[in-house]
């Protein structure tokens, strides 16, 4: 008797059974369900970022509730986005009580994300404000006791965090020493202005004020130059802060600052941080120099390289898929509560991270004030 028909036959069959197996297990092993969310306030012009993203019907994330007091607001927007009605609450407490979400995403002035995480942490919530993380030192020493207190997770959004090219800048910093001994880094940040740009009266009315916003540009833009070298500088204390403020539209901004210099001075380096509602265009670009070399990072995926064994200077695109980021903030946030991933110390989200740029920023605001040169304690 030819046995290959035989063989063939039960080739055949445990071929089947294997491909029922693998599909039984792919299968079985059910996606995680979205991560239920909240938001607290939509005052923020930014908070259109998550719901727009919540649109794809396959979202990882789930709305929940809506924290929102002013009615023009939501009227405004329940009617752009469709959002049911029965998702708004004029009361945190309430909101969080009801909606039971897993996680907040805060979009209100940065003093009140204090009265967010007092809110949410005592019931298990994680939370994710806009940067910068609190109004003043004296807040962010309480929400992070609150954060350590009930183990969640507290994230601050900036958007360089979503870039290529700042992730590959802190590769080359400090995986290749590509620059060799960091010595200077310069940022600039800023817009036309708020107003200029067209923000929203609800933005607007605690963007410019001083104590809802705690500054003005020394703040809104000042942060981020503060997150990205202490990111660099895996979370290096400063010696001292100098800064410089100034009202180039007062008539426009009259109680807060427009322009702003920050020097922040390491043991064997400095930051320049140029912060303005006064540049002619929008921008979010950094400079970093070494011993060794330079990067310029024009933008999120646009960079500039040249060091002492490549002497002719490269320009470089560079994308998510070449390097590990990610360019979705509230993909970020939902798989760290998730433990997809786990949170690298001084990240630029990371509470220890902003921690140092709150203090960062009070001593600057300080400087300018007295025109003296601050020491950190």
């Amino acid at each position: 008797m030819n046995s290959k028909p035989l063989f063939y036959l039960a080739k055949g069959f445990f071929a089947f059974i294997g491909s029922m197996m693998l599909s039984y297990v792919t299968y079985s092993q059910k996606p995680p369900q979205p991560v239920s969310i909240a938001i607290a306030r939509m005052t923020h012009d930014h908070v259109a970022f998550i719901l727009e993203r919540l649109k794809n019907k396959d979202s990882d994330l789930k709305l929940k509730g809506i924290f929102e007091p002013d009615q023009a607001l939501v009227e405004k927007y329940s009617g752009k986005y469709k959002l049911d009605r029965s998702l708004f609450f004029d009361d945190l407490g309430k909101m969080l009580n009801q909606a039971k979400p897993e996680a907040v995403l805060a979009f209100g002035s940065i003093f009140e994300h204090l009265s967010v995480v007092e809110a949410c942490a005592p019931r298990g919530i994680h939370v994710m404000v806009e940067k910068p993380l609190a109004v003043n030192f004296e807040h962010a020493k309480k929400m992070k006791t609150l954060a350590d207190q009930y183990k969640i997770h507290l994230l601050t959004d900036f958007e360089t965090s979503w870039y290529p090219s700042t992730a590959k800048s802190w590769q080359l910093v400090n995986d290749s020493s590509y620059v060799g001994f960091l010595r200077r880094v310069v940022v600039h940040d800023g817009h036309q202005g708020p107003v200029e740009i067209g923000c929203s009266k609800e933005f607007l009315s605690w963007l410019t004020d001083p104590v809802l916003n705690g500054g003005g540009a020394i703040i809104d833009f000042g942060c981020y130059g503060a997150n990205l070298m202490t990111y660099l500088s895996k979370g290096q204390i400063p010696v001292s802060i100098t800064a410089v403020t100034r009202q180039f539209k007062p008539s426009i901004y009259p109680k807060v600052d427009d322009d702003a210099t920050i020097i922040i001075s390491y043991p064997e380096c400095e930051c320049i941080i140029q912060a303005s509602w006064n540049w002619p265009f929008s921008r979010k670009d950094m400079e970093i120099y070494g011993d060794n070399g330079f990067i310029m990072a024009d933008n999120r995926n646009d960079l500039k390289l040249k060091n002492h064994d490549h002497p002719a200077e490269l320009k470089r695109k560079v994308f998510a898929e070449d390097i590990e980021v990610y360019e979705d903030p509230f993909s970020y946030f939902a798989d760290i509560i998730r433990g997809v991933i786990k949170m690298k110390d001084y990240e630029p989200y990371s509470i220890e991270n902003n921690m140092i740029v709150v203090r960062i920023l009070d001593a600057a605001r300080e400087s300018s004030i007295t025109g003296k040169t601050v020491k950190f304690k």
